[in-house]
Parts: structure tokens; C-alpha cells; sequence
């Protein structure tokens, strides 16, 4: 089968380069370099891992076809796939903000300030896992493997585009079918009457039906309510685990378990913690270390070869050795972890930043001699 996300990586890319010619146009800005460094760092390190754990979830979908209770004809598998991968997002997003466990994968996502196409490439390493349990259900019912990934490819790539607030309100029939970028805006907000609405993925009629629309009316406010304030991407996709536990350990009686199902919204007794209050785009205050020009610059051209040699693992990973391939993966976590700390100049950075050369070097190395 073929990896549409790998394939679709450079056209993210240009769409990125295209948002930001078309930003300095209009002579707004949407893009901070730490920021969004960020947020590639976080979709690169989900990249990377899902090449050791693809083959698994693809066995674990095999097997549950194999299982399936009624073999479809082709117009119905293909269809039932696409509808269903997109009505069971809205339920595994829904309950990813409802979920506490659920939200400790999801709230990668949501920890940027900004919004623009770079944040839609921000994922967990979980969300291949969280996401499993509910589109298994499609494999038991006939849904072919080739069916269902190209629809859940297609419905990740049409969600990169969304992410963009230089689109405006688009009117007309499509506003009430197809999940637009004023739709998603709102769902990545963080004004009290924002949160938690329009979880759609390509349509926006389950947030319709089921209650969870709400239209783009106040300026946007972008975060999560208790901000990360942090440009350590490793740090990002765990920080929420940590938390939670710090609750169910000072919480008391079925506390302890609760914490771990409950809303994020909900706290033990004894630890609540006030409403999300009211915000205003106009003094909201983001996290910016504000790193150097010369930083930022070394940080660019060391992330193009990241990119590069990120993109050399996803499209030739079983041409590759498995020990070039694992110490190539070690060099990519090393390289955003180093990165995040050269941004905001921590005293471990320069040491992360000659250990992961070494690395790479090895890395290198072993591919030539295989």
C-alpha cells in the first residue's frame, strides 16, 4: 500500500512556503520559527515511530478482517470506509477531549499558540494507538485493509489544509457539509465558549447532529488552557502523563481511578481548579524564549537535512537496515530534542547537539557498509 503522508510531505511543504508568501502579502504574521520548529518536531517524531509500528496495526486490522462477519462488494467496502473512518474520528476526537487518558495523547495537537498549516503537521506518537480500538470496528464488518487506510490517509491529509487562518468564513452549502478552516478554528480555541466544539474531521454534519458546532464569532485564542510554555517536543507528547499521575497520587478513594477517565476539566476533591476565564487575542501573552537570529538560522538549516533525511526513512524504510534504520530514528529523536534546547538555550542543549551528530555520523556509517 502506499504511504500517502510520506508521498504528500514535500506538498506540505510548499503549501507552508505558500502561506507564508501570502502572509507577508497581507502583511500579517502566522508563523513563529521556534513555534512551528515545534510542531514539526512533534509530527516527526510520530513519522518516525509509526515505521516500527505500522506492520503491527496493519497485522492487528488483517486480523480483524479475517474475522469479519459479511464480506463486501467493492462499492460497499469503499464506501462504508470513507463514511465510516469519518463518522468514527469525530467519536475517538470527541472522546479524546472528554477522556482524560485519551486527552494525555490528543493535547499534542492543541499546544501551539499559533495557528497555521505547520500546526496541523504537530501529532502525537499515541494517536496510531488511540485511534485503533475505534476504527476496529470496520475490519469486523468487512471493511478491507486498502480501503480503510486510504480513507484514513485521505482524511488526515484533508485536515492539513483547515488548519489556516488566512482562509476566512467560506458560505454557502459547504459550510454546512464540509468541515472548513473557520470550523476548525474554533475547535482549536481556547474562549470558554469555544471549547470542546466541532470535532469533525473532512464533515461537519456529526458536530451538527450531535450537538458539538459552534460558529467562529470572537477572534480565535490559540493553546490549551494551562499552557506547556516549553519547545522540548519529547517533553510535549508525555508532559499530560506525568500530571495525571501527580493527581491520582494526591487524590483519595475512587479519585484515584477517576482522574484517569474522567474530563479534563474535571479535577479530584480537593485539587479543583477555578473555570477557564475569559481571553482576548489582544493581550493573551504566548511562550517565546525569543532564540537569536544566528539560532534560529543554524536551527533552519539543521532542520532541512532533519526533513530530509526524515523523508529518506519514511519512503525507503524496508530498503534500509534495521540497524541504520533504528540508529537513524535515534538520531531524529535526538536532533528535535537538541533543537528545542538550543531555541530556548538550555545549558544540555550543545552536548544533545554533539552526541546526536555522533549518532548520525554512525548512522551513516552503517547504512554505506551494509
Amino acid at each position: 500500500m502506499r504511504n500517502y503522508i510520506a508521498l504528500a510531505i514535500p506538498v506540505f511543504f510548499v503549501m507552508i512556503a505558500g502561506e507564508l508568501v501570502l502572509a507577508r502579502a497581507r502583511k500579517v504574521r502566522v508563523y513563529r520559527v521556534a513555534d512551528a520548529v515545534t510542531d514539526l518536531s512533534c509530527g516527526i517524531q510520530q513519522q518516525t515511530l509509526l515505521i516500527f509500528e505500522r506492520a503491527i496495526q496493519a497485522a492487528i486490522f488483517v486480523w480483524a478482517y479475517e474475522h469479519r462477519v459479511a464480506t463486501l462488494p467493492a462499492w460497499a467496502d469503499w464506501a462504508l470506509a470513507w463514511i465510516g473512518v469519518d463518522f468514527l474520528y469525530y467519536w475517538w476526537h470527541r472522546m479524546s477531549h472528554e477522556v482524560n487518558f485519551l486527552w494525555a495523547a490528543h493535547v499534542v495537537h492543541h499546544q501551539s499558540e499559533d495557528y497555521n498549516l505547520a500546526v496541523a503537521l504537530r501529532q502525537s506518537v499515541l494517536t496510531s494507538w488511540t485511534t485503533l480500538p475505534f476504527y476496529l470496528p470496520l475490519s469486523f464488518v468487512g471493511v478491507s485493509l486498502p480501503a480503510f487506510a486510504t480513507a484514513a490517509s485521505f482524511s488526515t491529509l484533508y485536515q492539513f489544509w483547515i488548519h489556516t487562518e488566512l482562509v476566512g468564513k467560506i458560505k454557502g452549502p459547504a459550510d454546512w457539509i464540509l468541515n472548513l478552516p473557520a470550523h476548525h478554528r474554533v475547535h482549536q480555541a481556547i474562549n470558554p465558549q469555544y471549547l470542546d466544539k466541532n470535532y469533525g474531521a473532512i464533515l461537519i454534519v456529526w458536530d451538527r447532529i450531535f450537538g458539538t458546532y459552534a460558529e467562529e464569532i470572537e477572534p480565535c485564542v490559540y493553546g490549551t488552557t494551562k499552557p506547556l510554555a516549553s519547545l522540548n517536543p519529547i517533553w510535549a507528547q508525555v508532559h499530560y502523563w506525568p500530571e495525571m499521575a501527580k493527581m491520582a497520587w494526591r487524590a483519595h478513594g475512587t479519585d484515584k481511578l477517576k482522574v484517569w477517565f474522567a474530563s479534563p476539566a474535571w479535577k479530584p476533591r480537593g485539587q479543583e481548579v477555578p473555570a477557564p476565564a475569559p481571553v482576548a487575542r489582544a493581550t493573551f501573552q504566548k511562550y517565546d524564549p525569543h532564540p537569536s537570529r544566528a539560532r534560529s538560522i543554524y536551527v533552519l538549516v539543521q532542520y532541512a537535512v532533519l526533513v530530509a533525511a526524515t523523508f529518506s526513512l519514511i519512503m525507503w524504510e524496508t530498503a534500509i537496515p534495521r540497524t541504520a534504520l533504528v540508529l537513524g530514528a535515534a538520531c531524529v529523536f535526538g536532533t528535535v530534542l537538541s533543537i528545542g534546547g538550543i531555541l530556548e538555550s538550555k545549558r544540555w542543549a550543545i552536548p544533545a547537539e554533539v552526541t546526536r551528530l555522533a549518532v548520525g555520523a554512525a548512522a551513516v556509517v552503517a547504512w554505506l557498509r551494509a
